[in-house]
């Protein structure tokens, strides 16, 4: 990977943090740091098609939408039905993240899974997952309170 330029950690800074929502978020974002929309937006386009950032998008502040609860829900997945049982569990749309980890929690559970929920009962959208996977060992950490979430920043 090359060095990124002046104007691209530039640009990087702006906008891994909120932009404003308004018509030209480009040019507002532009001129806080003496850059024209064009600019940002060409800069960014040189970003994701480097691989330097993977995606750009809107995040939805999913308690405001009505999801005001998760859990993180950990299994112990069988060596060789890690992959298959991952992708099984990261289809459901209430799972927003699934990843494979090293066996925690008397070093047995290594597959994780986020998932968030209205107000209904966790226990049947979790038992539907065990019947399409067969896996019955697991755990279910459901949040309580949240002290912090933020997406990390990496050039600040």
């Amino acid at each position: 990977m090359e060095k990124l330029t002046e104007k691209q950690i530039k640009v990087a800074r702006l906008i891994q943090k909120d932009m404003a929502v308004v018509k030209y978020p480009f040019d507002e974002t532009g001129e806080s740091c003496g850059l024209s929309g064009q600019e940002v937006l060409n800069i960014t386009k040189e970003l994701l098609n480097e691989n330097i950032i993977r995606r750009f998008g809107a995040l939805l502040r999913h308690q405001k939408a009505g999801y005001t609860k998760n859990a993180l829900v950990v299994w112990s997945i069988p060596p060789g039905q890690v992959e298959q049982t991952g992708k099984i569990l990261s289809s459901y749309s209430f799972v927003s993240h699934c990843y494979e980890r090293n066996p925690a929690f008397n070093e047995k559970y290594n597959l994780f899974t986020m998932l968030h929920f209205r107000d209904e009962n966790i226990l049947p959208l979790i038992r539907d997952m065990v019947v399409a996977t067969g896996i019955d060992e697991y755990l279910i950490l459901e949040s309580i309170k949240e002290y912090k979430k933020k997406s990390p920043e990496y050039f600040s």
